[in-house]
């Protein structure tokens, strides 16, 4: 499963990036890399974007940046 497809309110585990090489290190920037966990607060009402929490932080990321982090 991918972070897009996570309903809000649920808690999941970052298993892989994948995608272009600028962008998975923009994430990885963000302090979405393997092995943290994510909650997914909300998304937009388009879904797009979609608000998530890591560790302390608040971050909004689009919806395609999140079909390429996939999660368990």
């Amino acid at each position: 499963m991918t972070l897009d497809q996570v309903q809000p309110k649920t808690k999941v585990l970052i298993k892989k990036i994948s995608g272009e090489k600028a962008a998975k290190r923009r994430l990885m920037d963000l302090g979405l890399i393997p092995g943290v966990n994510v909650y997914v607060n909300k998304r937009a009402p388009l879904g797009d974007p979609i608000e998530l929490k890591v560790k302390n932080s608040v971050l909004s990321i689009r919806k395609r940046d999140a079909e390429n982090i996939t999660v368990e």
